[in-house]
């Protein structure tokens, strides 16, 4: 069977900045790296020169526009653009601005991201998004951002996944600035949502770039039938998909959707199967996108599936994984007018996969990890090109 998304779709590849740029030195993240205490299991390892994307951003464009994209998301780094209170880097600006129209020149629009986990050592030294005067500091960024790139981009994402920075910074501790603090993690939230706000209404006076955000979301459902884990489970999705979401819907028009994974419930906890996984132990459940999709259609805000890939280092369950997910989405679209406009897949290249290091590959693309870097396309990147240029999934087995 032969799925077809519909014309203008976007299809395309997400990109970040600290997890490609490399020696982002003056990010909170690189001094995490630097002093690992002999007692702490994270970071695995360190960033380094990661992919080497600020100064091989054409190689790896040229990879994207090979795949058909039409998109491609990319993302800014805070630390090179203010790396000290109020002080702009315009070589770091200049930068940036030929990426932008590198990409524009192959025809891709672009998804913008201004803040995707890390923030300038200054900031996280006044406290980060603890600190009450956050959404005045970041939105000064964030519009310097808009100002300087407009003319490339075609849409703003204000911050990555802010459940998960919360939650890994401020409850878990794995990330900085490694406090365990619920309290925090929920202060953390709301100076997120006030960011996000004062940026919104300020940047919409002048500027009329769709500004949305993204979120992680995790699909919950009981494991067994029973009525107290179909509770527990619809209360856990609330607490995921929604508290960072309703406060702000007014003030977002569109909304990104990253998704890797669904839990199952039993008995408060978490249970899922054992099978299928990735190399990352998550469960892979293509009706959890699907149903995730539903979810969000009342909100009647466009929807971009701004991440969705797999931790496969074989590369032997990448294909059957976009398959399956991207007949969830069509099936979402066409038989519950799910308003999906677009999917960006997770990611180009492998890259540095956070406080695990380099070892989770999620690439349609192999780096080659010494000093050459070299680029090598995996099977997948075939399957995926393909789609992209034919805006159709076949049903056929991988």
């Amino acid at each position: 069977m032969k799925y077809k998304f519909r014309k203008g779709f976007l299809w395309g590849v997400s990109i970040s900045g600290y997890q490609t740029e490399g020696n982002g030195v003056n990010a909170d993240w690189w001094y995490y790296e630097k002093n690992k205490k002999k007692t702490d299991k994270y970071p695995e390892e360190e960033s380094g020169i990661a992919n080497d994307f600020w100064n091989r951003y054409e190689e790896d464009i040229d990879l994207a526009k090979e795949l058909n994209s039409n998109s491609i998301r990319l993302g800014v780094e805070w630390a090179r653009i203010e790396p000290s209170p109020g002080q702009f880097d315009e070589e770091a600006i200049f930068h940036y601005k030929k990426i932008f129209q590198y990409a524009k020149s192959k025809n891709l629009k672009i998804f913008l991201t201004i803040h995707h986990f890390t923030v300038p050592l200054w900031f996280a030294e006044m406290g980060g998004f603890l600190n009450f005067s956050s959404p005045k500091i970041f939105s000064f960024y964030a519009l310097k951002c808009l100002e300087e790139f407009k003319d490339y981009i075609d849409f703003v994402i204000t911050i990555n996944e802010p459940e998960v920075y919360s939650y890994m910074g401020y409850i878990r501790g794995s990330w900085p600035p490694q406090h365990h603090s619920n309290l925090e993690a929920v202060l953390v939230n709301i100076n997120f949502l006030r960011c996000h706000s004062r940026f919104y209404k300020l940047a919409k006076q002048k500027y009329s770039t769709p500004i949305g955000i993204v979120k992680n979301i995790t699909a919950f459902s009981a494991r067994e039938d029973s009525a107290l884990d179909r509770f527990t489970a619809s209360v856990f999705y609330f607490i995921n998909s929604q508290i960072l979401l309703i406060p702000i819907l007014n003030k977002l028009d569109f909304i990104g959707l990253n998704y890797y994974f669904s839990n199952q419930i039993k008995n408060f906890n978490i249970q899922n199967p054992c099978d299928p996984e990735s190399d990352t132990g998550w469960w892979v459940d293509f009706d959890g996108l699907k149903n995730i999709l539903i979810q969000l259609r009342k909100y009647k805000k466009d929807i971009y599936i701004t991440e969705n890939g797999l931790a496969d280092a074989s590369d032997e369950k990448r294909k059957w994984f976009i398959k399956n997910m991207l007949i969830s989405c069509h099936e979402a679209i066409e038989n519950y007018n799910v308003p999906l406009k677009g999917y960006l897949h997770w990611t180009l290249c492998d890259n540095y996969e956070w406080h695990h290091g380099y070892w989770p590959q999620f690439g349609l693309v192999k780096i080659q990890r010494d000093r050459t870097l070299k680029r090598i396309k995996r099977p997948s990147f075939d399957f995926y090109q393909l789609i992209c240029k034919t805006n159709i999934v076949e049903d056929t087995i991988c």
